[in-house]
């Protein structure tokens, strides 16, 4: 029997941020920025995710010379349609749905 349960309030915030810009990529980092989570809250979710098909995750190029190539991540269009379904569930503290 396949266990389901509400995302976490982080996950939720994750989604949300996703959703927002969503099909670009982000990277980790602009991430961290624009949630507030930390890295350590912030990667595992990515990874789990990733492993749940609600994110994909490639390897980005370094932009300068010198620096290590990235992982990028977006929605997956199983993670967009959680976000639409999740914003039809789940009001924001000022009562409007988080965008989708």
């Amino acid at each position: 029997m396949a266990r389901t349960r509400r995302p976490s309030p982080q996950m939720l915030t994750l989604i949300e941020a996703l959703a927002a810009r969503a099909p670009e990529w982000w990277h980790g980092y602009e991430l961290m920025k624009a949630t507030g989570l930390m890295s350590g809250t912030i990667y595992p979710l990515l990874m789990r995710m990733t492993d749940q098909r609600l994110v994909e995750a490639e390897w980005c190029a370094p932009e300068h010379p010198g620096r290590p190539p990235r992982h990028a991540y977006r929605l997956t269009a199983a993670g967009l349609q959680l976000a639409r379904d999740l914003a039809t569930d789940r009001p924001t503290p000022d009562g409007v749905p988080f965008p989708a």
